[in-house]
């Protein structure tokens, strides 16, 4: 993937800049909510908390509220840039917590290198929070503020950039140790790096079982031996008398070697030094101590992982530290202990051993991952990690002491988690991992616009599609220049140019042999081929391209009509239809005919729930569909009642596998709990619906524009379902994300045709 400075920049100013923001969790739309929610009604918790601190976590956000606290003294690989130039990443570290586990959080940057005065400024604002996430302060210091405050606070404190590698790559070393058939206490570790985190490491691996006699730690100025003198005492610990004197002696009949320093300090040679089966974890970022390809041509023998995306077994702290504090926080640790850490290593060891569900395969663009070399931790995208490490490190909380809320059922606790995280996004990133397995050539018909020009950039430098642009080459490659736009290297095709007369010709032919009895001439169809939408639906049509984009600039009739007389529908259906996909806090919703069909009839209906059905399951769901109407099974009769009635009897009838119900009001539809109370004996009182047909356009369309506008986080459509080939057809003024996951859309569409 590739990333440029300006995107960065532009990703995080527009809009609302940054990266978070607050929302209320309450009613807040009237006087007698206000009332409530501030004065005087406010008193009462105010007063109850007074007489008992623990109510705190009752009345309060305190106890789903972390801070993320750092000083800027040692961030990322920038080094001491302080406080403010570290708030992006702070921000960022937020959003983490808040998507994988659904823990908010406020970032809070401190503007001292006084050790002392940072724990006091910790201290005294720790009354606000459930637990203190510290953040790229620089060793040794680090270790004194961690040490600190774990004594003077009751809440779970923990430096991530110390434990989360440390627990992330235990987790790995578990496993590679299992996979080599080596006995952890006969192994010799060589570490380069003596900081933070190199230290931490060091010393969760003797708590698994290395022995401290068996590790040699490098620096800068070689290997730390008793004999060095002046040692700090956080390096003492692994100060060995041992004959090696640089990495490259340290190296030769080593069973691990562990890189938490510089790029390219290690070579082919010295890895071939290395005692059978290597393990490997070269975790200096952006670029390991070996290339992944140098360590894996001189040692094809070792297990290697890296702190990179872009090769297997990625060290990423993202796996641990989410949900070690969900785990803490859900049973009010007052701290993250040693038995913690290590339930959160097996935690994730354990689960790469396990078998990876479908949905994550296909986020990766695999087949069939599983356990072996390339595969000794687990994938940021396994939604499992949730119900894997947080009852893990909540258990050992409890067995250990120093759980103030114990959980006492298991079961409800795994679906609370699952239940804080729905699907969020992953069904977009599920979208993009999957088109990325298979490129497909997308004709952007309007690649003179800035957005679908972005877009077009976007998508070939994440390898989602190859973009091919229509439109005018010189006014592109003007808004690509005036916009820093880097597109040497796309096609551009101008449908009205010299050059593309032949083209316009076989297109034209083609149209006219097609349509010569629907009135079109021979001249027309040809002079048509000028038009990008007619050109760009006859290449897809004639096979020179996968799919189409276009109308963020064009009304919805006039970008389809080309489509439909050029590629046309489906052999054997009737009717087209368009669903959107609404991104909920509760999962992802399906929404059908929300942009074609005026008033169906109800075997119109019919077809368009199996379209729809059909398109729902390419998105790797179970359709739950519901049949709405201002009425329940026949409360209130009427014209759209009685046709939505008749269209289910079909369903019923003709497809008794599907999962259809109706005809049925919206929000019964939505809320299970009400389904189940009033109405028992639907199919849709066990499960909810999420895909909802409406029954005529009008409630459609101003359904889901109401949704997305009021709630929904992201939507992606309208998808266009029933033509021969995948043609989807943009919303005026789409953003640049809605044209790209179109386009993931649209590509994955012509993969399964």
């Amino acid at each position: 993937m590739k990333l440029r400075k300006g995107e960065a920049l532009e990703y995080h100013q527009q809009g609302r800049p940054g990266k978070m923001e607050t929302i209320p969790s309450k009613p807040y739309s009237t006087q007698r909510d206000l009332s409530l929610a501030y004065s005087p009604g406010v008193a009462e918790p105010c007063l109850a908390i007074a007489e008992n601190l623990d109510d705190v976590y009752k009345y309060t956000s305190k106890g789903n509220l972390v801070a993320v606290i750092s000083n800027g003294t040692a961030v990322l690989g920038l080094g001491n840039i302080g406080p403010e130039a570290s708030k992006p990443v702070m921000e960022g570290k937020a959003l983490l917590f808040k998507i994988f586990s659904d823990i908010d959080v406020f970032d809070i940057e401190i503007k001292t290198t006084d050790p002392e005065e940072f724990i006091n400024t910790v201290v005294n604002i720790a009354p606000t929070f459930g637990g203190i996430n510290l953040e790229d302060i620089k060793a040794p210091e680090a270790f004194e503020i961690e040490r600190r405050l774990k004594e003077k606070l009751d809440i779970p404190v923990m430096h991530d950039d110390q434990h989360g590698t440390a627990i992330i790559s235990s987790a790995g070393l578990l496993n590679a140790l299992e996979l080599s058939n080596k006995n952890i206490s006969n192994v010799k570790v060589v570490i380069s790096g003596a900081g933070a985190s190199a230290i931490t490491c060091a010393k969760l691996y003797v708590s698994l079982g290395v022995k401290r006699e068996h590790i040699i730690m490098c620096d800068s100025k070689g290997v730390i031996k008793p004999s060095r003198g002046n040692l700090p005492p956080q390096k003492a610990l692994f100060a060995n008398e041992v004959e090696a004197k640089s990495l490259k002696d340290a190296l030769v009949d080593a069973d691990m070697f562990l890189g938490l320093s510089r790029a390219n300090i290690v070579s082919k040679e010295m890895v071939k030094s290395m005692a059978d089966h290597p393990i490997i974890f070269a975790l200096a970022n952006p670029d390991p101590e070996i290339a992944y390809a140098d360590a894996v041509a001189a040692r094809p023998d070792a297990i290697i992982a890296t702190g990179r995306s872009d090769h297997p077994n990625q060290v990423n702290n993202v796996l641990g530290f989410p949900y070690i504090f969900r785990g803490a926080l859900d049973v009010r640790a007052t701290t993250i202990n040693e038995e913690m850490k290590l339930a959160a290593v097996k935690a994730i060891a354990n689960l790469a051993k396990q078998p990876v569900p479908e949905e994550v395969n296909i986020a990766y663009n695999e087949k069939n991952m599983s356990f072996g070399k390339e595969f000794i931790i687990p994938k940021p995208l396994d939604f499992r990690l949730i119900t894997a490490v947080a009852p893990a490190v909540a258990k050992a909380a409890m067995e250990s002491g120093v759980a103030k809320n114990p959980i006492t059922n298991w079961r409800e606790y795994a679906e609370e988690l699952n239940k804080r995280l729905g699907l969020d996004d992953k069904i977009i990133k599920g979208l993009i991992q999957r088109a990325r397995r298979d490129l497909k050539k997308v004709v952007f018909a309007e690649a003179d616009n800035y957005k679908v020009l972005k877009a077009a950039q976007i998508v070939r430098d994440e390898g989602i599609a190859m973009p091919i642009l229509l439109g005018d080459k010189e006014k592109i490659n003007q808004i690509a220049k005036h916009y820093q736009l880097e597109i040497d290297d796309l096609p551009i095709i101008d449908p009205r140019s010299e050059q593309e007369e032949a083209s316009r010709e076989k297109f034209g032919e083609f149209y006219f042999e097609k349509r010569r009895r629907s009135g079109v001439t021979r001249y027309e169809a040809i002079k048509q081929m000028r038009e990008r939408n007619y050109y760009g639906s006859a290449m897809v049509k004639l096979g020179l391209a996968d799919a189409l984009i276009s109308g963020i600039t064009r009304n919805y009739p006039n970008t389809l009509k080309p489509a439909l007389q050029i590629i046309g529908k489906e052999t054997g259906l009737n009717k087209i239809a368009g669903m959107y996909v609404l991104i909920t806090k509760k999962g992802p919703l399906f929404l059908a005919d929300t942009t074609i069909n005026y008033n169906p009839t109800a075997e119109e209906l019919v077809e368009i729930t199996l379209l729809t059905a059909k398109a729902v399951e390419r998105f790797k769901i179970k359709p739950r569909i519901a049949m709405l109407s201002y009425s329940n099974f026949g409360s209130s009769e009427g014209e759209d009642s009685i046709k939505v009635s008749k269209a289910v009897k079909i369903l019923h009838k003709d497809y008794p596998k599907l999962i259809v119900d109706g005809e049925i009001q919206a929000n019964v539809a939505l809320n299970k709990e009400l389904m189940k109370e009033m109405f028992p004996f639907s199919v849709l009182s066990k499960t909810g619906a999420n895909t909802l047909i409406f029954p005529n356009l009008s409630a459609g369309n101003i359904a889901y524009k109401l949704i997305q506008e009021m709630g929904a986080r992201e939507a992606i459509g309208p998808i266009l379902l029933g033509m021969k080939k995948p043609v989807h057809v943009l919303q005026l003024g789409s953003t640049i994300r809605e044209i790209v996951n179109m386009v993931a859309v649209a590509s994955v569409d012509a993969q399964t045709r």
